[in-house]
């Protein structure tokens, strides 16, 4: 069952938010600055919003849709929804979870008025690309880069 993540609900994914920062290998994770950051999605805020899979009455998997953010893309001069992190727990995974949670935050985001909804992963990541190349995705060509301030 797919949920929105709330005030009620939120401290239940925290963990899988932590989990997912380790596997990402992030240097900092700070469990009060995840609480802070993430509080702020909503189904009614324009900022995004933070889905949760519950199985078995537990908390197995996380998507935002800005964690999904909004944004705009100039090339196609509209609105966008960034899928920002899909986590499942490794043993929830290949039971479809990913995929049902990317299909809600899709139609999320057109609810929104967004023309489409992409995201980025790691190279290494094969296992999560296994999941997006089953979808009807477009892979893109571009190269993604960071610049820290």
């Amino acid at each position: 069952m797919i949920e929105t993540v709330e005030s009620r609900n939120l401290n239940e994914v925290l963990p899988l938010i932590r989990e997912y920062q380790e596997f990402y290998q992030v240097a900092d994770i700070s469990d009060s600055r995840n609480k802070e950051f993430f509080s702020q999605f909503s189904e009614s805020s324009d900022l995004g919003c933070l889905f949760l899979y519950r199985q078995h009455n537990k908390a197995v998997a996380f998507a935002t849709v800005a964690t999904v953010y909004f944004s705009y893309a100039s090339t196609i001069a509209t609105k966008v929804a960034v899928l920002n992190d899909l986590y499942t727990k490794p043993n929830e995974r290949r039971n479809n979870i990913g995929k049902k949670l990317i299909e809600h935050c899709r139609l999320f985001a057109a609810k929104k008025g967004a023309a489409r909804l992409q995201w980025v992963t790691a190279l290494d990541n094969k296992p999560a690309q296994k999941l997006y190349e089953s979808l009807p995705t477009k892979k893109s060509t571009w190269h993604f880069y960071t610049y820290n301030i």
